[in-house]
């Protein structure tokens, strides 16, 4: 019952936008439907903890990764509602967008969560392909949101990319089907028919769906060389989507990824998919490292980390052992503080009107708050203690220096470039020479609350995990 209530709040939320006229109305529904989507992904995460799946109508199976990935999703969904409607009264204020453009905004969103829980959800590898183009078509209105001609340029090229991408992934999804003879009990094969079924399937085939599938819904995650059309979505979205795409949607996607790579394992054992991972988890490390050093562009520098750290989740999950404890642990920091950073990005835009590193100068003085959680975020990031996401790469790059020593050390070369180009950049936007034509002060303490309370969130659970929460990721790496 509790995932129908999940689902059926957004889709209720998005209908009140197409009906309702009242900007109020749309605005707190939509916080309402997110506020229960978090009480009830935490009610279904306990129930995975206690029982170890979470199962209903035969349509909708939970592992226990896929209820931790729901509850980044419910976390981060919340935070971005919540700061959407300040950020888009900011935008309103200044004639930026209109109405219209606001009920189309809170129509999208919704139908962009409802995708992605259903994603995670789905017993069906093949609705699980459906709810994942969902999220392409919802959210490629959500990059041309301001109609600008490099914007129009990002969707369609993020549209195109990806559609082609999945495109693969669904012929990989078919290529596993071959190994089914006999129908579920809903005339579907969901993941567990494949799994129960892997020993019956031809190695060669099974190689061959892995890598289709990993490209194809790898295209979705970003990796490299899929990842051409990232900085520009990202660059070009409104702030909240940015922050939803790299904090919910790449989780979502790398989800459905391990959850195919457990059925290749079964079949072909775990070294195949583990080096695929761990060359596209290189490349994908190697390539932002380079390109954050010379970025010009605050959103699109936060595109890049979001590659980079897709790529520490592949090596972590590739290494295998311990490196997956804390891959699944990276997970969860990178979607809570990159998303924090997305929300910061859209304050420095509404005060400066610009995205350009170099047009942003004495941010420190100009947005105190902002600019000091926006610091506190960067070294969160690029892993400084005490957060989290320090002691996940070191244990990354422990699980890796013995079976993998060479990619490990050139791994870590490339992530202290990623260091350095952060602190350059950073550096350059809260110091330097005050201009004369903005005002000091924040806009509102409304765009201030979301990525505050998702920093302090990413802190706590560096020291502290829930019991539950702690079940969730033995079971997960049991099962990955």
């Amino acid at each position: 019952m509790e995932l129908l209530i999940v689902i059926t709040s957004l889709i209720f939320a998005a209908l009140v936008a197409i009906f309702v006229k009242k900007r109020a109305v749309i605005e707190a529904i939509s916080i309402v439907a997110s506020a229960i989507i978090v009480v009830e992904s935490v009610i279904i995460a306990l129930k995975v903890a206690a029982t170890g799946s979470y199962e209903q109508y035969s349509f909708f199976s939970i592992d226990s990764l896929g209820s931790i990935v729901m509850l980044v999703i419910a976390c981060v969904d919340i935070a971005a509602v919540v700061y959407s409607v300040q950020y888009l009264r900011k935008e309103t204020d200044k004639n930026i967008i209109g109405f219209n453009r606001v009920k189309q905004y809170f129509i999208l969103l919704n139908l962009f969560s409802a995708a992605m829980f259903f994603a995670i959800s789905a017993s069906s590898p093949i609705f699980a392909w459906i709810a994942i183009e969902a999220t392409t078509l919802s959210t490629a209105f959500l990059i041309s949101f301001y109609n600008k001609p490099s914007a129009i340029q990002g969707a369609w090229k993020y549209l195109i990319i990806n559609s082609v991408g999945l495109l693969l992934g669904f012929f990989g999804t078919l290529v596993y089907f071959t190994s089914v003879s006999l129908l579920g009990e809903t005339g579907l094969i969901t993941w567990q028919d494949l799994l129960h079924n892997a020993s019956s399937m031809n190695p060669l085939i099974a190689k061959i769906a892995f890598v289709f599938a990993l490209i194809g819904y790898g295209t979705k995650v970003g990796f490299v060389p899929m990842h051409t059309w990232k900085p520009s979505a990202y660059g070009k979205s409104p702030a909240p989507i940015g922050a939803l795409f790299s904090g919910a949607l790449l989780p979502v996607a790398f989800y459905i990824i391990l959850k195919f790579k457990a059925i290749t394992d079964s079949v072909v054992g775990p070294e195949f998919s583990s080096q695929l991972l761990i060359l596209f988890g290189v490349l994908s490390v190697a390539v932002p490292a380079f390109i954050i050093l010379i970025q010009r562009d605050y959103k699109r520098l936060l595109a890049y980390s979001s590659i980079e750290n897709a790529g520490m989740l592949a090596l972590g999950f590739g290494f295998g052992g311990i490196g997956v404890m804390a891959a699944l642990l990276h997970l969860i920091y990178h979607s809570l503080v990159k998303s924090a950073l997305f929300f910061l990005s859209g304050n420095f835009l509404l005060k400066y009107h610009s995205a350009k590193i170099a047009n942003i100068k004495y941010a420190l003085k100009v947005l105190p708050v902002t600019s000091v959680l926006f610091i506190i975020g960067v070294f969160a990031c690029i892993g400084m203690p005490p957060f989290g996401i320090f002691f996940t790469k070191v244990v990354i790059f422990s699980a890796g220096i013995k079976t993998w020593p060479l990619v490990t050390v050139m791994t870590l070369i490339f992530v202290s470039i990623v260091f350095i180009g952060f602190l350059k950049h950073v550096s350059s936007m809260v110091f330097g020479e005050k201009p004369t034509d903005i005002s000091k002060g924040e806009d509102s303490v409304w765009l201030i609350i979301s990525p505050l309370v998702l920093i302090i969130l990413a802190l706590i659970l560096s020291f502290y995990l829930p019991p539950f929460l702690h079940i969730l990721i033995d079971n997960s790496v049991l099962h990955y």
